[in-house]
């Protein structure tokens, strides 16, 4: 189950960080899960929000450059090795993965890892046939 991830692009310079949060909080967009990959100029915030369209639509309106993109949400056991089960799984099937990153389920004590692999039908396939739960887009609207 694919879900949609917000990847914003930024200027690397103060309060420009400060100033997209604050928008989308006061529009009321909840970040459930972000990342930030910068390079000296500018930077990429990936993220997961509730409502990815809304959000697409107040970055539009706002003149932000932005990408819509589908990637998994796979649960995994917050212990030692529990990405790794899931990384293994996907690489035995000659699997890429692009980028992660990954967020605390606070209500279920489980990790949950984000990623985008260069094939996420397939990846999903494998994740499901090995045992592993994918998130979908209502997980992420839950409080």
């Amino acid at each position: 189950m694919k879900i949609t991830q917000i990847s914003v692009f930024l200027e690397n310079r103060a309060g420009v960080l400060a100033e997209l949060t604050t928008f989308l909080g006061d529009s009321g967009i909840n970040i459930r899960a972000l990342s930030i990959a910068e390079s000296r100029d500018f930077g990429v915030l990936r993220m997961i929000v509730p409502d990815p369209a809304a959000a697409a639509e107040l970055l539009r309106s706002r003149g932000y450059s932005f990408q819509e993109v589908e990637v998994l949400a796979v649960k995994v056991a917050d212990q030692p090795g529990g990405l790794a089960l899931a990384l293994a799984a996907l690489a035995a099937e000659g699997l890429n993965v692009d980028y992660l990153y990954t967020f605390l389920d606070k209500l279920k004590n489980s990790a949950v890892i984000i990623f985008r692999a260069d094939n996420p039908d397939f990846a999903e396939t494998v994740l499901i046939g090995q045992g592993f739960e994918l998130l979908g887009p209502e997980d992420f609207r839950r409080v």
